[in-house]
């Protein structure tokens, strides 16, 4: 077998494992879009997690972290009610 067979072997073979590990990971369950004003920005974030609570605060952390500099004013914005939550289909 020449070297280029061999590297052609391995590349197909760590390829196959890479897809068999990544369609065998569960995806996570719930999918949310949330939208959050805080101090006269608006921003919106989605996100994907195993449980409602958990992917609508991720969501809202993430629009925080858009619009809010410093830890007041993120935890100001984490305190703040969201504008919008939109529960999307799962990828």
């Amino acid at each position: 077998m020449s070297r280029n067979q061999v590297s052609l072997i391995v590349v197909a073979t760590l390829l196959g494992l890479g897809m068999l590990i990544y369609f065998s990971m569960p995806s996570p369950d719930y999918r949310c879009e949330v939208c959050v004003a805080f101090e006269g920005r608006q921003a919106c974030r989605t996100a994907s997690a195993d449980t409602k609570a958990m992917a609508q605060r991720t969501a809202h952390e993430n629009a925080c972290a858009q619009i809010a500099s410093g830890v007041t004013g993120t935890t100001g914005c984490h305190a703040t009610p969201s504008l919008s939550v939109k529960w999307l289909a799962k990828r």
